[in-house]
């Protein structure tokens, strides 16, 4: 019996010591990215500054770390400015860190799940509505600007399409999804056709295509669809295919005033999407 007391009483300490590191860890994690002021003369004469401001949107497991060398590099080289961290909790609880202000240029919100690493996304599209709501209402955004990456893309298109407030009050000027799965249904191997969208078995998709189909926005959006290919796996990133992310594509069909554009990024793993050079240079280019 004193064996197992010594027992149960070492697995409790170690339990407990795991959960404490865990919990460190995690905060480290959710730190939020360091923002640095943007001055007029540190202004390029190739970027356009407004106060529009451009929301980052992590994915499944997304933290600090997603947009940390992107805001970095955009501050280091003065496209844009962090002004603000905003957290959500499970229970849609918000907590913010800085601020928005019509006379910062260029401003970027960071926003960092509590946790996310559901067995799906759809808890993610809750919060995010949480989130946008909030942003909307409490500094009366009329547009913004979005990058997200993975399921942090496939949340904000069903966060924004489940809420007729977000809809009817916040406008969209230009959206980036970094290697966001659309469609999970149709085979890795598919090469993209339009009539694939009768194909699909993925619920999620083809409510978001009834959304999309009575959607009519009265104002122009652009809509950049990034993806990548590891080296030698033609088809896919290391964990969305292609044809995940191309199904995008088919949900604008009927939309005049949106504006498609796509590119594949070769030898470009899914996180390095969110860090290469190349792809930080393509995204300050169409937005600012």
């Amino acid at each position: 019996m004193g064996k197992i007391k010594k027992f149960i009483k070492i697995a409790a300490i170690v339990f407990t010591v795991l959960v404490i590191v865990g919990m460190a860890v995690q905060i480290y994690l959710l730190r939020g990215t360091p923002g640095r002021e943007l001055h007029r003369n540190e202004y390029r004469q190739d970027t356009t500054y407004t106060s529009t401001p451009t929301i980052l949107v992590p994915g499944w497991g997304g933290n600090t770390v997603t947009y940390n060398k992107l805001i970095n590099y955009y501050q280091d080289h003065h496209y844009a400015q962090k002004t603000l961290t905003i957290w959500v909790t499970p229970w849609g609880s918000i907590h913010t860190d800085g601020t928005l202000n019509p006379k910062e240029k260029n401003p970027m919100i960071q926003v960092l799940f509590d946790w996310n690493y559901d067995s799906t996304f759809h808890p993610q599209v809750q919060q995010l509505i949480r989130v946008l709501t909030y942003l909307q209402t409490t500094y009366h955004l009329k547009r913004v600007n979005i990058i997200a990456h993975s399921y942090g893309g496939t949340e904000f298109m069903h966060a924004f399409m489940d809420s007729p407030q977000l809809r009817n009050n916040l406008q969209l000027h230009k959206v980036i999804f970094l290697g966001v799965p659309v469609e999970e249904s149709l085979a890795a191997r598919l090469r993209y056709r339009y009539h694939l969208i009768k194909h699909s078995h993925d619920a999620n998709f083809i409510r978001l295509r009834k959304q999309m189909k009575q959607w009519q926005p009265n104002y122009h959006l652009y809509i950049y669809n990034l993806m990548g290919t590891r080296r030698h796996s033609k088809r896919t990133d290391g964990e969305v295919p292609l044809i995940e992310s191309e199904m995008l594509k088919s949900l604008l069909k009927g939309h005049p005033t949106i504006t498609y554009h796509q590119h594949i990024y070769r030898n470009t793993s899914h996180s390095q999407l969110h860090d290469r050079t190349k792809i930080l240079n393509y995204i300050a280019k169409q937005l600012w």
